[in-house]
């Protein structure tokens, strides 16, 4: 590690820790722009990753992706190009040294931008990439990243600047080795482009029942040929896509609202209260009522 990596890396820390405090997530004064600490070990966190990039100063995280597992901490990234339905657990964490993460969250219309902006001619491949990955931090993005995050302590040039720094940051990403991932996630006649849009439409219909040939026709493609794509895309099927939905809902709404189990089940799309709770079980390790009284214990 270089003495300006190095350095950069100390400052970004300083940022995270002067601007959060205390364990969560906190959002900031800059848009989509997220700093996360935790002092401890984390248990299991599932939840939908919208587009966004992630780079750790401090500490490790695991992040799965259906059966497929990132592990990542200093001097890596993670990209998540698609909304796509993950668990995240923070490995690596203390009290003296605590993980620090800053998040960034953009849409497809902001990688198109600087694709056009570039005058970059992204080829137009039938091959379809995964949406997630890890790489490594390279100076110059982590140098944009810093003069980001230190925006922070001058808000007043937050309008101005934040919107140049986080298009350099994508900018550093599209030169990396994966951007054929964000790029094919942009053009409208790429396979991946149009998985996409079937993805959108599995998670604002996530409770409803479907056939593969109904999203196949959506994504303008063989019932065959979209299956093979869209598990080249999320790591799932789409029936386990849609299941990771369903059960992560439930888990909300049974954390926050306290309602009947059956009901739960039944409102995120399951006919047989039986079968959701086999799911959950195998999902989450532990059957609904139980899971969840846990939970409720440890947030006391």
């Amino acid at each position: 590690m270089s003495e300006k990596t190095y350095t950069h890396q100390q400052e970004l820390a300083k940022v995270i820790e002067h601007y959060t405090g205390k364990d969560g997530v906190h959002a900031t004064s800059i848009p989509s722009l997220f700093l996360i600490r935790e002092s401890i070990i984390t248990e299991p966190i599932s939840r939908v990753d919208e587009p966004s990039f992630c780079i750790i100063v401090q500490g490790e995280k695991e992040v799965w992706l259906g059966e497929e597992l990132f592990r990542f901490g200093l001097g890596k990234y993670l990209v998540a190009s698609v909304d796509l339905p993950v668990t995240g657990q923070v490995i690596k964490a203390s009290t003296d040294s605590p993980y620090l993460a800053l998040k960034l969250e953009f849409t497809p219309s902001e990688i198109l931008e600087v694709l056009e902006d570039t005058d970059h001619q992204a080829a137009q491949k039938k091959s379809t990439k995964r949406a997630m990955f890890t790489s490594e931090v390279e100076p110059s993005l982590l140098d944009a990243v810093v003069r980001l995050a230190s925006l922070l302590d001058n808000p007043k040039h937050i309008p101005t600047l934040a919107p140049l720094f986080k298009k350099e940051i994508l900018y550093w990403i599209l030169q990396g080795p994966y951007k054929e991932a964000l790029e094919q996630m942009v053009l409208k006649d790429s396979n991946a482009f149009r998985i996409k849009d079937v993805i959108e439409h599995i998670i604002n219909n996530y409770e409803t029942s479907f056939r593969i040939e109904e999203l196949a026709e959506l994504a303008n493609m063989s019932s065959a040929s979209f299956h093979r794509h869209f598990k080249e895309v999320t790591a799932m099927s789409p029936i386990q896509f849609q299941k990771q939905l369903r059960l992560q809902e439930a888990r909300r709404l049974l954390l926050v609202d306290s309602s009947d189990i059956a009901d739960v089940a039944f409102r995120v799309g399951y006919e047989s209260q039986s079968q959701f709770s086999r799911e959950y079980s195998r999902m989450f390790g532990l059957p609904p009522k139980v899971d969840i009284n846990r939970m409720k214990e440890n947030l006391v």
